[in-house]
């Protein structure tokens, strides 16, 4: 029967207990003067030797931790949920409601410098996608929603997108609305529009990520 080194529980108890790695001192403090640390953790790192939890040396420290032919068991893959900034939430309403839209367009709606980051943002969940090029001087590119945007508030169509009435009652938009005040109808005919071409990408000026929201 393999007989305990002195303070070898209690070495084993500190490090279980620890928030992170102890040092020797760490564990001599805790201990009575002249306790053997060394002796103990050698002792434990022999007992723990092919267990399920192992002690191991970590920058000059100890702690226990899941042996490494097991760390498969603790992977766990799961899906969050990607909060929009208040930049994508205002953009991805500007296309919706404008498409297709320019850059340039949407800038003008929110009054401030689209952010590359907001759009890649966007085109990355595929809630947006390019559409093709405007027949105007610069050609730039237009934006438009995708099926998974559709899919993803629960629309059959654009057509279904809230009118000023529905927006009205949520609280969306204000009460004192000019007469000749209309929500953009983005299931109406496009402007004039080329297909996009290979290789084709957004043009922008110099960005800074998040700018657009930090200017308000």
């Amino acid at each position: 029967m393999t007989v305990p080194i002195p303070y070898e529980r209690e070495v084993e108890a500190l490090l279980f207990a620890a928030a992170g790695p102890l040092s020797l001192d760490d564990l001599a403090r805790r201990l009575p003067e002249g306790a053997d640390v060394a002796g103990a953790l050698a002792a434990l790192q022999s007992r723990y030797e092919g267990r399920g939890v192992t002690l191991a040396p970590v920058a000059g420290r100890w702690r226990l931790q899941t042996a490494e032919d097991l760390a498969w068991l603790m992977t766990e893959e799961r899906e969050e949920p990607r909060r929009l900034s208040r930049a994508a939430q205002e953009t991805l309403a500007i296309i919706a409601y404008h498409q297709p839209v320019t850059r340039a367009e949407i800038e003008a709606v929110r009054g401030v410098q689209a952010s590359k980051g907001t759009l890649d943002v966007l085109l990355e969940l595929s809630l947006v996608r390019m559409r093709g090029r405007r027949r105007t001087p610069g050609r730039p590119v237009t934006y438009g929603t995708t099926d998974a945007f559709l899919e993803h508030f629960g629309l059959a169509a654009l057509s279904d997108l809230p009118g000023a009435a529905e927006m009205k009652a949520a609280g969306l938009l204000s009460l004192d609305l000019p007469p000749d005040f209309a929500v953009p109808d983005p299931s109406g005919l496009a402007p004039d529009e080329d297909p996009l071409e290979d290789g084709d990408a957004p043009e922008f000026h110099t960005d800074y990520l998040a700018e657009d929201e930090a200017v308000r």
